[in-house]
């Protein structure tokens, strides 16, 4: 019987020289974007400033050499994800899904546990 009842949780993410350009955290970010329309929703929807929110989406602009999010409004809401944005996005859960799955697979025989995912969890 199993006395343990663990959650597998991962954090992956893409880099380089410069840093971290890409990870769960901006997935969801622009998750929040293609579901409120709004950059400034989208942060405060993850107790992030709007400021920390364009700097994250700026970052990753900079390193991948392209947009991400484009304007549809005006000031701080009307923000969409453009077509790459939205397909890189998927991309990323894609990826991190599968590994995953993958890790939630070997910990199950090497711990011989029963183990959730944190998906499962909430």
């Amino acid at each position: 019987m199993n006395k343990y009842n663990p959650t597998i949780r991962l954090h992956l993410w893409l880099e380089t020289d410069n840093g971290l350009f890409f990870g769960s955290g901006r997935a969801q970010l622009l998750k929040n974007i293609d579901k409120y329309g709004s950059l400034k929703k989208a942060a405060e929807n993850m107790k992030m400033s709007y400021r920390a929110a364009w700097g994250k989406v700026k970052k990753t602009e900079e390193v991948l050499g392209i947009e991400l999010i484009t304007k549809t409004g005006t000031n701080r809401d009307g923000y969409q994800l453009t077509e790459f944005g939205k397909e890189f996005m998927e991309k990323f859960q894609t990826w991190f899904d599968r590994v995953e799955k993958s890790a939630l697979k070997e910990a199950e025989q090497i711990f011989s546990w029963s183990l959730k995912t944190y998906k499962d969890k909430l």
